[in-house]
């Protein structure tokens, strides 16, 4: 039997949203769409969705801010924007923000099923396998719960700074090739993608900067390799 994922459309044009919604039920996705922002928060507060769709451009709440809002209130979801504006500055403030894909209007809908498919793949695959806790220096780290935590405290991973995490540990020691990470996680490997990789790169060492023997260090135009000193 064909999995059927779950999907929150947040999309303000009319046309658009009821067109997007029909297509994507019929390749076998369910699919809330919702109108604005606002609401769209509330529904993702009491409900669970593999994937949100965020339009940008929103009237009272746009997209970026309930992008902010998804993590300020740590909701574990992975999301990607819908937009027309398609300068350089919008797509690094989208994927800065968590975004795991930047989809530019017009929409070609083979192409974006072609893409969720894609990417809600990868994430599946990238849950399997992650009941484990994990010992980096003085942190632990439980990618269940995306949580890192040192002595007493603890902070909650975004979901892609937690895939980001569990690629680097379970490649300790070695590369972890720009290429390799971002067709695995980003699900394509382009020049947006590699800013918004860098971007991670720097949360997760600043997250990890109370233990000084953990270090992710930078391999010119090849990749990372986070490495600890005591072990």
């Amino acid at each position: 039997m064909i999995e059927k994922y779950k999907l929150l459309l947040v999309e303000d044009d009319e046309a658009l949203g009821y067109l997007l919604t029909e297509y994507l039920k019929m390749n076998n996705f369910m699919v809330l769409w919702t109108k604005n922002g606002k609401d769209a928060l509330e529904i993702l507060l009491k409900n669970k969705f593999d994937l949100c769709i965020l339009d940008v451009m929103m009237p009272d709440m746009d997209g970026y801010s309930l992008a902010e809002q998804i993590n300020q209130n740590k909701i574990a979801i992975p999301f990607l924007f819908l937009t027309a504006r398609s300068l350089k500055i919008d797509v690094l403030k989208g994927f800065s923000l968590g975004a795991v894909d930047y989809i530019r209007k017009p929409i070609d809908e083979e192409e974006l099923v072609v893409r969720l498919n894609s990417l809600l793949g990868i994430l599946k695959k990238t849950k399997q396998n992650v009941e484990k806790v994990f010992k980096i220096g003085a942190y632990s780290y439980a990618p269940l719960n995306y949580e890192l935590k040192i002595n007493d405290e603890k902070r909650q991973l975004t979901e892609r700074e937690s895939e980001l995490l569990l690629y680097l540990l379970k490649n300790k020691n070695n590369i972890s090739r720009h290429k390799d990470i971002l067709e695995k996680l980003w699900g394509k490997y382009d020049y947006f993608n590699q800013k918004s990789l860098n971007v991670f790169i720097t949360r997760l060492r600043k997250y990890l900067s109370k233990d000084t023997t953990i270090k992710i260090e930078n391999i010119h135009n090849q990749g990372f390799i986070l490495t600890i000193a005591d072990e």
